[in-house]
């Protein structure tokens, strides 16, 4: 065998052996990690997606499963809140009369009620995830979806009132007109929510994962600004007439629980 033969199977081999030990590089379980965004109110008092007067900061520390480069459940605790008012608003609402209405105006609404969010979500990649390196053909950027189940606690400090529950009252003059209608019922709402997200994913490095996203909650609930069926009819169907809010987020996580390098890798 000549000289150079010799020398060109021995870089073949070199450099299969460096692929497979690229390819051997740890792939990880577990992410635990920790977001920062805005919470933005949509109900009753507001229809618009995203409203700088209906948005306040929002944080949420999370976990991620990941059970392969293609997918993973995430767990998240989320904290905020809800705030709005009747001040300036388009839709009529006459026990909520604006200064846009000023024969019959009244006190503007206003609410701003503590929220707290428990969510799990099974996201979906786009393209595997990952640094490349430890998973082959891997992505160190991909856009995902979401889809999960939630739970959403509300604390309507001012209290709540069912106004389908309550006959409309005619106004016939400025006595009637002053103030909201009083909050009879009781502060706490507690409420389950369907959450879809979109966003990004990017490997910042082999244990570093940098995200930002998009979700919207679909509440059972048309009490989260206090108020339920302010046109005083009674509303019926999941997710019809109810109250809704989205989380504009960018969260940091790090990587830990090592696959085993034996074992089979998905």
């Amino acid at each position: 065998m000549t000289i150079g033969l010799r020398s060109a199977i021995a870089l073949v081999m070199m450099s299969s052996c460096s692929v497979m030990m690229a390819q051997d590089d740890p792939e990880y379980r577990m992410e635990f990690g920790a977001g920062l965004g805005l919470t933005t109110y949509e109900g009753d008092f507001n229809g618009a997606i995203l409203s700088g007067e209906n948005t306040s900061p929002s944080g949420s520390i999370m976990l991620r499963r990941v059970m392969n480069p293609r997918s993973a459940l995430r767990f998240a605790l989320g904290f905020g809140s809800v705030k709005g008012s009747s001040k300036n608003l388009s839709t009529y609402y006459q026990d909520f009369n604006t200064k846009k209405y000023t024969v019959l105006a009244r006190e503007p609404y206003e609410f701003k009620n503590t929220l707290v969010d428990f969510n799990a979500l099974y996201e979906y990649n786009f393209f595997p995830y990952g640094t490349g390196q430890d998973y082959r053909g891997a992505k160190r950027l991909t856009p995902f979806i979401g889809v999960g189940l939630g739970f959403t606690y509300v604390n309507c400090k001012n209290g709540t009132i069912d106004l389908s529950a309550v006959p409309a009252k005619v106004m016939t003059n400025s006595s009637d007109l002053f103030g909201s209608p009083e909050m009879t019922g009781g502060s706490g709402i507690f409420t389950a929510n369907l959450p879809i997200a979109f966003g990004v994913k990017y490997k910042v490095a082999d244990r570093v994962n940098l995200g930002l996203e998009w979700m919207m909650h679909f509440t059972l609930s048309d009490k989260l600004d206090g108020v339920k069926d302010p046109y005083h009819i009674s509303s019926t169907g999941i997710f019809k007439n109810t109250d809704c809010y989205s989380n504009l987020q960018v969260s940091l996580t790090y990587s830990f629980w090592e696959k085993c390098k034996t074992c089979f890798k998905d």
